[in-house]
């Protein structure tokens, strides 16, 4: 629920009354396979978020090439540097990892995912005005299947997000389909090549919503979002979550080697050695590039997209 506090002559501030989904906002993300609350965070929280981002990339001043922090856009150079992905941001300011415990993320998390809920990673995808490089079309449970599919991602738009700033895009209905082939010429790309598999895309729906808006996208959702065209910044911070008794599958790009850092990772809830089986459609992500450590590299080994990216 959202709730309108008028503040008089100046403007109205837009701020979540509570922190729970409601049953219709359940039902949608149970049927469309998303959930959108719009102006979860305050204008002055979103700033903050903005301010610690911009300070990040300054960082990337200088660099030749990327690294464990950065995801570099094609057209960055030392003198004019350019950052298309903070690569796991809780790990580089306190700000990014305290907000996965606020109530307004991870109540909702509760209701869509249980009572025990994991941290898996996160990013923050930086789509900067005029060039930001576009994400084709592709489910997350290409990337990392689990033994069963309660995983979900949060996005918090650090932006107003509009039409023309590459909105992420949605695929309702499409987490209860396939799991669509994400290979090219027998190689992982992390993408999915829309026309041989027949997709029909015209009723996606695109994330288009102020800064501070949030988002909760199932695992195999099909989803993508096209170049930054528009001379809008667009940054999305993305937590990926899982029920605590959701286990990756081995082969896949989440590796379960350490019981104890896997068990840190639980937000609440009590740590389990049962994982919950269901039967669902799994293929696995091998073999892979292996010099492609993001999915921007990934998916420029193939030949299929049907996005274009920006001139610089």
């Amino acid at each position: 629920m959202i709730k309108i506090v008028n503040l008089g002559s100046q403007a109205k501030v837009y701020v979540m009354a509570s922190p729970f989904l409601s049953d219709k906002q359940i039902e949608q993300y149970n049927d469309a396979g998303f959930v959108l609350l719009p102006s979860v965070l305050t204008s002055d929280e979103v700033a903050e978020f903005r301010r610690v981002t911009d300070e990040i990339c300054a960082g990337a001043a200088g660099l030749t090439e990327g690294d464990d922090i950065y995801d570099l856009e094609d057209s960055h150079t030392p003198d004019d540097p350019k950052v298309r992905r903070i690569k796991n941001p809780v790990l580089h300011h306190k700000i990014f990892k305290d907000l996965m415990y606020d109530p307004r993320l991870l109540e909702p998390l509760k209701q869509l995912l249980g009572s025990s809920v994991r941290f898996k990673t996160s990013k923050l995808n930086m789509k900067s005005k005029g060039y930001g490089a576009p994400v084709e079309w592709h489910q997350d449970w290409a990337f990392y299947p689990h033994t069963n599919d309660d995983v979900t991602a949060i996005g918090v738009l650090l932006n107003d997000v509009g039409p023309d700033n590459g909105p992420l895009n949605f695929l309702p209905g499409s987490h209860k389909g396939p799991t669509f082939n994400h290979h090219h010429e027998g190689v992982f790309c992390g993408a999915v090549d829309i026309e041989k598999e027949g997709i029909d895309l015209s009723t996606a729906v695109p994330c288009i919503a102020p800064a501070g808006s949030v988002s909760f996208h199932h695992v195999r959702m099909l989803h993508g979002s096209d170049s930054n065209r528009s001379n809008m910044d667009r940054a999305l911070l993305l937590y990926e979550m899982a029920a605590g008794d959701a286990f990756p599958i081995a082969g896949g790009m989440t590796e379960l080697t350490d019981l104890d850092d896997f068990n840190s990772k639980l937000l609440c809830g009590e740590p389990t050695l049962e994982p919950r089986l269901t039967n669902l459609p799994v293929r696995i992500p091998l073999p892979r590039h292996t010099d492609a450590t993001s999915i921007y590299q990934s998916q420029g080994k193939a030949d299929r997209g049907i996005y274009k990216t920006a001139k610089t």
